[in-house]
């Protein structure tokens, strides 16, 4: 027998003898590099110029002597329509017999003769069992059968026994090259990447992906010019059994050198020179890799960045980094409109000018108006300089009115930021000037100079869509009376999410909320956006926004201290929908001794969408008995 398997994946058909030449004998083993699926490709491409050829034929042939021109029309010719149903199990290789079986492809297509037609119906059986061994289903009984209907119409069945499956019996992946003796590290991640294991479904697909993790694995870290010199799949059909082995050449340990940089045009490559991460000597790393491209998407500057590495394992020491990017224009306009159940429907914008002082420095005018609040931001920046830090100066002004409480709350200063791929830093010096009105007494206002230091980590498996590690943030900051602002204070807040994953379809999520304002004076003489209420999708479900603090004849006054706790248990359904219970708890008081805990509980949907996750909840609140919705956008802070 003459055939062969994609990447040497050798079928023993039954125990065989091997001649002195090493060709299989009529029982042997049929091996090579193209797979059932490809011999079953081209048998399709031979049917199909066979097809067309014979189609020619009988056009030529049915026409008459005088060769009239209406008989020689293609459509004066009968055509052939027919039905086609694939019955098997499991619905996955049905689903690939009807996408691929010839007899199922050319049923649509009219001017099939009936011998062309016959010879469909020949060819169905072998190529349901190339089909089928893709899929690991090496002994398939088919049967075909042709109804013709009281209209004429004939309808193909194709019944496929499709038999057991083949399992893998063993793996074994051997490495050669320096990752034998220099990282075992990265040799066990490969093994723990390659996705196949003993009693596991063998699959053609399965086989080429488990490889290609594997090698992709091997390549993420050291051995840019990782390869496969070595694969084999030797099948038993008769025993539905399969051994798999794999050999891995590292190649040599890369080092990263310089960044190339192209596709600059508007903005100086030192932005990126400053904003990147990467040490010109250190060990090749793709998560440094991604670090860099994040640092350069992170600039106002760049639509895109592509980020290319020589693998030439000739010249692997100092392999220069090719970092190409398109940039934006000058100006830029955004905008966009939402609505969540916190805040109503809101409309927000911004503009930027990324070079003013022709020195590449933004400058942004930015806005949001909803129900509840009013917000508006001048800000400009300086480029990023060294290890990517960035100056700035900004002003904003706000308006709050939720819960019988309005804020006008103005805000000016300087601050110094880096942002890296998880961890973010921010010094600041801001005024803040509030004036506050209530229901009851005159208005009051505040005033405060305030340092302030922030910090932000994430360390979670993915950032969009989380299921293990946690993210925090933490912020302190102080004032001092007579130095810009009306009371002494220190002002700490601290926030923190943990994902804990079950098994593979459920996670645990746990959040915790601690802030206080530290000072001898009253409340009223610190400004009001630095002290906390709590209530609302993001805070304690059950309770409207921000109702949780403390009430002051109707008013919800901003308090000094807020704690806030979340527990929530996920079910994922599939890999986009998902259920989730929760329980919520917290307050926001002035005096400690006197708080009272906001308990609520409830259930939701969960949606992996294409922007984010997507949170639909109704919750009870226990002390309000009241039942609220939320409609949330979920993304890890």
């Amino acid at each position: 027998m003459a055939g062969r398997v994609n990447e040497a994946l050798r079928v023993k058909l039954r125990p065989s003898r091997v001649t002195r030449h090493g060709h299989a004998a009529a029982r042997g083993v049929i091996g090579g590099q193209i797979s059932r699926v490809a011999r079953a490709h081209t048998r399709s491409l031979r049917f199909a110029a066979w097809l067309a050829v014979s189609l020619l034929v009988s056009f030529m042939s049915a026409a008459p002597a005088r060769a009239d021109l209406v008989d020689l029309l293609p459509w004066s010719h009968k055509r052939t329509y027919y039905d086609v149903e694939v019955q098997t199990s499991p619905r996955e290789l049905a689903k690939l017999l009807e996408a691929h079986l010839d007899i199922a492809r050319f049923s649509t297509r009219p001017g099939v003769s009936d011998d062309q037609f016959d010879f469909l119906i020949t060819a169905t059986p072998q190529q349901v069992r190339d089909l089928a061994s893709t899929e690991g289903y090496f002994t398939p009984v088919v049967r075909t059968d042709v109804r013709t209907g009281e209209n004429g119409k004939r309808r193909v069945i194709v019944h496929v026994d499709a038999g057991p499956r083949t399992t893998i019996s063993a793996v074994n992946l051997t490495f050669t090259g320096p990752v034998q003796t220099e990282d075992h590290a990265q040799e066990n991640a490969t093994r723990f990447a390659f996705s196949l294991h003993e009693g596991d479904a063998f699959t053609q697909s399965g086989w080429n992906g488990a490889k290609n993790a594997a090698l992709r694995a091997l390549q993420s870290r050291r051995y840019v010019g990782a390869k496969i010199v070595r694969s084999e799949a030797r099948i038993d059909p008769l025993m539905h059994d399969a051994k798999l082995s794999v050999t891995f050449d590292s190649g040599p340990t890369f080092t990263m050198g310089q960044v190339d940089i192209s596709g600059t045009r508007r903005y100086p490559e030192r932005i990126i020179s400053n904003v990147n991460p990467i040490t010109p000597g250190e060990i090749y790393d793709v998560t440094r890799v991604t670090e860099l491209q994040r640092q350069v998407q992170n600039t106002p500057y760049y639509a895109s960045v592509a980020i290319d590495v020589d693998d030439n394992t000739q010249k692997p020491e100092q392999t220069p980094l090719h970092v190409k990017v398109s940039e934006y224009p000058y100006n830029n306009f955004r905008g966009g409109v939402g609505y969540s159940t916190d805040t109503g429907a809101h409309v927000q914008g911004s503009y930027t000018y990324l070079n003013t002082f022709g020195s590449a420095w933004p400058l942004q005018l930015s806005g949001r108006l909803d129900q509840i609040q009013k917000y508006g931001q001048i800000q400009l920046s300086m480029p990023p300089g060294e290890r990517a830090w960035t100056n700035s100066v900004l002003a904003s002004y706000t308006t709050t009115d939720v819960s019988d409480t309005t804020i006008y709350s103005l805000r000016a200063g300087v601050q110094r930021t880096r942002t890296s791929q998880n961890i973010d830093f921010a010094y600041s010096l801001l005024y803040y000037q509030d004036r506050l009105y209530q229901n009851a007494g005159p208005p009051t206002m505040a005033r405060a100079l305030m340092p302030q230091w922030s910090w932000t980590r994430r360390n979670v498996d993915d950032p969009l869509f989380p299921r293990s590690g946690n993210v925090v943030r933490v912020e302190a900051g102080f004032g001092v009376k007579g130095a810009g602002s009306d009371a002494t204070f220190v002002r700490g807040y601290a926030r923190g999410q943990q994902y804990l994953p079950i098994g593979r379809d459920d996670i645990v999520l746990f959040r915790a909320e601690m802030g206080g304002v530290f000072t001898g004076s009253s409340s009223s003489n610190v400004p009001a956006s630095l002290l906390f209420r709590a209530g609302g999708s993001n805070s304690v479900r059950g309770y409207a926004f921000q109702s949780i603090g403390d009430n002051v004849d109707g008013s919800i006054l901003p308090a000094k201290y807020l704690v806030t706790g979340s527990g929530e248990y996920q079910h994922w359904f599939n890999h986009d929908w998902g259920g989730a219970v929760f329980f919520d708890i917290g307050t926001a008081t002035d005096t400690w001794g006197e708080k009272v805990f906001y308990p609520g509980a409830g259930f939701g949907a969960r949606w992996r969408s294409p922007v984010g996750p997507v949170n639909l909840d109704l919750a009870y609140g226990f002390r309000d008995h009241k039942v609220r919705p939320y409609v949330t956008l979920g993304i890890a802070f």
